[in-house]
């Protein structure tokens, strides 16, 4: 089985080290360079989108943000999965609240701007505080602003004003703030046949905007099953095929939907260590027709980002339960280089251990192992 991915960044790179033991062959198409690559090695396999599709068994994506035109000659092809309205969903946060709403699935009260009488009608009806988030692109806290009262209006329209006028077929969508205890995610995935295969719900903290740490631990029964309901909402109404990430924000044990991702994910990648499946086998079992494993959690298991680092102390590999994954990529400043998963007996071993491993890493470049 021959499956392309569109995108060839980490989440390609882990999916073709899942799919190797299941003898899948994984190649990735750079949307950026138009080159098809080696998911590893990011050498040079063939020419052209077209030959790539052509030499595909299945088509698939590790990102949302592809041009149309790409997503349209996979759609045609009849390979590409989950669907291209999925992945427009997942790129587009008009699309993905449309989605939301027919879906019948909670999330934060909305409205869509293009203009500054859009914004006014946005603060009678949102309220302030609210957030502002571009409609297209926009992740890990970029593209978005905080009307916080009244008299920042009119600096953060001239601020959107330039930011609408700048980027083509752009909008903005004024969200209402949500006070919320915590933030979850829940990864699932769904099959050809319509079965599921859910993990545990994963709590996560971001600094910055930037997802740090991911823990799945036995959790809360009703919190899961609100969000395993979304889930097979959401999944149903795309007949959707593949893995499937939703975050949400927990607001006194009632879960909103924040936004989704419709791919593996970041606060999923405990799955390595802590499920007897990994949401990368999990992906390619389902977009290749295959049976979905089985995605218990094992054992409690966080997930710590290495952001902007390309080393780390090798001390790390003494601490039980502690694995690296590097990504080959050059260093940048906020980079996603790599992560570690941590496991533990239980949770209170878990919070151990991270302590444990806190004493090895720089405490700027981790703050969240530390809290």
């Amino acid at each position: 089985m021959k499956v392309l991915v569109l995108g060839a960044g980490q989440l390609a790179r882990m999916m073709a080290l899942a799919g190797a033991p299941l003898n899948i062959e994984v190649f990735a198409y750079d949307v950026s360079s138009g080159h098809v690559v080696h998911p590893l090695t990011q050498q040079l396999m063939m020419k052209g989108l077209n030959t790539a599709i052509t030499y595909a068994n299945v088509i698939t994506a590790e990102f949302e943000h592809i041009p149309h035109d790409i997503l349209d000659a996979c759609a045609a092809s009849g390979k590409f999965r989950p669907t291209t309205e999925a992945i427009k969903a997942g790129g587009d946060r008009r699309l993905e609240k449309r989605l939301l709403d027919n879906a019948d699935v909670a999330n934060a009260k909305y409205q869509i701007i293009n203009t500054r009488d859009d914004l006014d009608r946005a603060i009678d009806a949102v309220g302030i505080p609210m957030v502002l988030k571009s409609a297209l692109g926009g992740y890990d806290g970029k593209g978005q602003w905080r009307l916080k009262s009244h008299e920042d209006t009119d600096q953060i329209w001239q601020e959107i004003d330039s930011f609408l006028a700048a980027t083509p077929d752009q909008a903005i969508v004024a969200e209402e703030f949500v006070s919320f205890d915590r933030e979850v995610s829940l990864i699932g995935a769904r099959g050809e046949d319509g079965s599921m295969a859910i993990y545990s719900l994963t709590e996560n903290i971001h600094i910055n905007g930037v997802l740090s740490l991911s823990m799945a631990v036995e959790g809360n029964r009703e919190l899961q099953n609100q969000a395993e309901a979304m889930f097979f909402a959401l999944a149903e109404s795309l007949d959707y095929i593949g893995v499937l990430a939703i975050e949400f924000f927990d607001v006194g044990g009632r879960l909103l939907v924040n936004e989704i991702a419709p791919r593996v994910h970041n606060s999923g990648h405990w799955t390595q260590q802590g499920a007897e499946t990994c949401q990368f086998e999990n992906h390619l079992r389902a977009v290749c027709g295959m049976p979905l494993g089985d995605t218990s959690l094992l054992r409690p298991t966080a997930m710590v980002n290495i952001l902007g680092e390309d080393t780390l102390p090798n001390t790390i590999m003494a601490l039980p339960q502690c694995h690296i994954h590097w990504y080959g990529k050059e260093k940048r400043p906020g980079r996603k280089m790599g992560h570690i998963n941590v496991c533990a007996n239980s949770t209170a071993d878990l919070k151990t251990t991270l302590d444990e491993l806190a004493d090895h890493l720089d405490p700027i470049a981790f703050p969240a192992v530390r809290q």
